[in-house]
């Protein structure tokens, strides 16, 4: 089986370590993965703040890059719902405006072809149970788009549950918002401290050691509240802890 990576621009500029693990997992599994190179941003701070045209160009960007690969992997519960959900809408809007000529063709053929990590792992491979080892205390935290966009479900932590080693508590709250949401944290900056604030409390209560997460775009917010706090709980990517075998720990 072969597969695309779509590591995402905040991953590839601030986790980078994320689409490695993503891709020593699925070779692991038996996955041939490729990473073209033209892949960039897709759009979504731009449709997400009001400026729909600016992201029609990353549109076509996004499908052209990733064009002929029969799966489209993605660690962003995020940027997956943005393809999914949104690539439709701005092409066929684009063509009727008298612009971007086959965008809307371009948006139906990438869509669905593309999968969040869990929806792949569960869904196209048919695993629960990737090999993994961790010997942690862990809590995870469902993003909104992963949860809501996506419909994820309990395929995380049907994940989590499989892997060696790992516990796997209840999160409080865990479909409560953790405050980030892409630029609301920019423009509602307080409140969206607050939010965040309210899921560390819940997350530190739960005694874990790592907090867990399928979108290091949450996480980041979340990791910021953790390190100003002081506390000893760390944030982690789900794609890191199931890429962790005994052979290969997590550093």
């Amino acid at each position: 089986m072969r597969a695309a990576l779509f590591v995402t621009c905040v991953n590839d500029a601030l986790y980078p370590r994320t689409g490695m693990a993503v891709v020593r997992l699925l070779e692991r599994l038996g996955v041939a993965v490729d990473f073209p190179a033209a892949q960039s941003c897709c759009g979504q701070p731009q449709y997400n703040t009001g400026y729909r045209r600016e992201s029609e160009p990353l549109l076509r960007r996004t499908a052209e890059a990733f064009a002929g690969y029969p799966y489209v992997v993605t660690p962003s519960g995020s940027c997956a719902a943005m393809v999914r959900l949104h690539y439709p809408r701005i092409g066929r809007q684009a063509e009727r405006e008298g612009r971007g000529p086959g965008l809307a063709a371009l948006a139906e053929d990438l869509v669905p072809r593309v999968y969040e990590l869990t929806e792949f792992l569960v869904d196209v491979l048919g695993v629960s149970d990737v090999g993994a080892y961790f010997p942690h205390t862990v809590t995870y935290h469902p993003s909104c788009h992963g949860a809501r966009g996506l419909g994820l479900g309990d395929r995380p932590r049907r994940l989590l549950a499989a892997v060696k080693g790992l516990e796997l508590v209840e999160l409080p709250g865990a479909e409560e918002c953790c405050g980030f949401g892409g630029t609301f944290a920019v423009k509602n900056p307080d409140v969206s401290a607050a939010m965040g604030t309210d899921k560390i409390g819940n997350a530190v209560g739960t005694g874990a050691d790592v907090l867990c997460g399928a979108d290091n775009s949450c996480l980041a917010h979340l990791d910021g509240i953790l390190r100003r706090g002081g506390e000893p709980m760390r944030a982690l990517h789900l794609a890191e802890i199931l890429a962790s075998t005994e052979e290969e720990p997590l550093k």
